[in-house]
């Protein structure tokens, strides 16, 4: 991802708020309100977000940078040309969020709840998503690249192009059944025959 010329910021968040070309580094954004801002062409590195609110936000061509919070309002958000390095979410709210052209490097996130997202062009690389609940959502053209998908939820999902691979370590909770569209490894498989073996009925006796 390359920016331009930033420039700092060290104001406060504010609803609707438009950021361009702005520089957020080391900031504390904790309970703060940005709901529907829009933020292009910026940096957020190492930021706080407890409890921030963003619900409807864009982040449009900007790189988001080792930003770590628990209970990140992101609902309904928009990601488009964006980079996520070394982030560590717990409990993010990104439910009916669209991401397109997107990349997620390393990090780690919790109990990420993307029901009814749209996700194309996504790539996750080398981060960990421990229990990520992707009820109802869409994705396509999606990558799992060296990760830990852990306990995850597909229920109801719809799937096109999403190549698991590359995952180390595949748990799926539920939603088996919708992992029609994916391509798997054969290992992969066979680690998923008794969940396979569940959902459709089937007995596996000796």
């Amino acid at each position: 991802m390359r920016l331009p010329d930033l420039v700092p910021f060290g104001g406060r968040l504010e609803p609707d708020g438009d950021y361009d070309g702005l520089e957020l580094t080391g900031l504390d954004l904790a309970g703060g309100s940005g709901e529907g801002a829009r933020f292009l062409d910026c940096a957020l590195r190492g930021c706080g977000l407890d409890g921030t609110r963003l619900a409807g936000a864009r982040f449009l061509d900007s790189v988001l940078s080792g930003v770590r919070g628990v209970g990140t309002d992101l609902a309904g958000a928009q990601l488009r040309d964006v980079e996520v390095t070394e982030a560590r979410l717990g409990g993010a709210q990104l439910h009916g969020s669209v991401w397109e052209r997107v990349i997620v490097r390393g990090g780690k996130a919790d109990y990420l709840n993307l029901r009814g997202a749209r996700l194309r062009d996504v790539v996750f690389e080398g981060c960990v998503l421990s229990e990520p609940d992707f009820g109802g959502a869409r994705l396509e053209r999606v990558e799992f690249a060296d990760c830990d998908l852990l306990g995850a939820d597909f229920s109801g999902a719809r799937l096109t192009d999403v190549d698991l691979r590359g995952v180390r370590r595949l748990e799926i909770a539920r939603g088996v059944e919708s992992l029609a569209g994916a391509v798997v490894s054969s290992a992969q498989l066979l680690d998923l025959a008794p969940v396979l073996a569940a959902r459709l009925g089937v007995r596996v006796e000796d």
